[in-house]
């Protein structure tokens, strides 16, 4: 999927957006149709003049909104029952419905721009029909990458940037890939699109660990290198903690932890814990979720409480 195959289709028809409804069919009309996209129940009743000043211009905010939000109107003399169970006493009311249940309304004929107010409310980040549906996107390029695909992943956080340049999920992401490709200077031009503001965001810090870890690996020696002085010397601390530095960059995680979580056991206060606190920067750049995240915090809590 890409954002073009996303954004195809042509905007719904008006009776897709607007209709009346039944007690018999609420269910299907609102409450199931509001978990794949916010609707608003209109109650009414024909003998309301404060309804028919309300409704046409419901009718016109609902449109205007290009598929993010529906319109259900429900005429309270022929199906007195669910507006009764939802305690409406007056009319003309509004509930908004989002994800099953009820989240917002308002009562009164109010006017355009407090409806045109309150439909942009309850449909943030909700994508209109013909635009893209960006978290959707970013989803699939997270499972692009956790595949393995990194450079894949790079063209759909591209695609979004191009659309949202300050979406701080794609300026991550797409700086994560870039590090993952081992392009660690394109990924801190790409981090630095991030206003300082939102620099302490999850993702933001991850990938700027990240980027600290891999320009720290650039400067040691091979790997083969550096398990020769530790097996020379399983005392040398400082080469172990350069090794298990240059198997994170060659992305073996686990022999990374090992090598660190040795350095705690034998000494917690080398380096000024510098041990402990370098796992813990691998974990950051991990992630919470990581395999290796999770098991490592597991063994250094058993090291260190034990």
């Amino acid at each position: 999927m890409t954002i073009v195959e996303q954004g195809g289709g042509a905007a719904p028809q008006v009776p897709d957006l607007i209709k009346d409804t039944t007690t018999q069919s609420f269910v299907k009309d609102v409450i199931e149709e509001s978990k794949r996209q916010p609707v608003l129940i209109d109650f009414w009743a024909p003998w309301c003049g404060p309804c028919k000043q309300l409704t046409p211009i419901l009718e016109k905010a609902v449109k205007a909104a290009k598929g993010k939000v529906k319109l259900v109107k429900m005429n309270i003399d022929e199906h007195p029952a669910i507006p009764g169970q939802m305690g409406i006493q007056s009319i003309p009311a509004v509930i908004a419905f989002v994800g099953g249940r009820p989240a917002d309304g308002f009562m009164g004929a109010v006017p355009e721009s407090q409806v045109a107010a309150f439909i942009e409310k309850i449909t943030k980040g909700v994508p209109g029909a013909g635009e893209p549906d960006i978290a959707e996107i970013l989803k699939e390029a997270e499972a692009v990458l956790a595949e393995g695909d990194a450079a894949g992943a790079a063209e759909i956080y591209a695609e979004v940037l191009a659309i949202d340049a300050a979406n701080i999920p794609a300026i991550a992401g797409l700086a994560k890939c870039q590090v993952e490709l081992g392009a660690i200077n394109e990924a801190k031009q790409t981090l630095a699109m991030v206003p300082d503001s939102k620099r302490s965001d999850s993702a933001v810090s991850a990938v700027q660990a990240a980027i600290d870890l891999a320009e720290q690996a650039q400067s040691l020696g091979p790997v083969g290198e550096l398990e020769q002085k530790v097996a020379a010397n399983p005392l040398d601390h400082q080469a172990r903690f350069d090794l298990a530095t240059a198997l994170n960059a060659a992305g073996k995680r686990k022999e990374a932890t090992d090598q660190l979580l040795e350095i705690v056991k034998r000494d917690r206060k080398w380096n000024e814990d510098g041990a402990r606190k370098q796992l813990v920067q691998f974990f950051e750049a991990w992630g919470g979720a990581d395999e290796a995240t999770i098991e490592g915090r597991k063994r250094l809590s058993t090291i260190l409480f034990s």
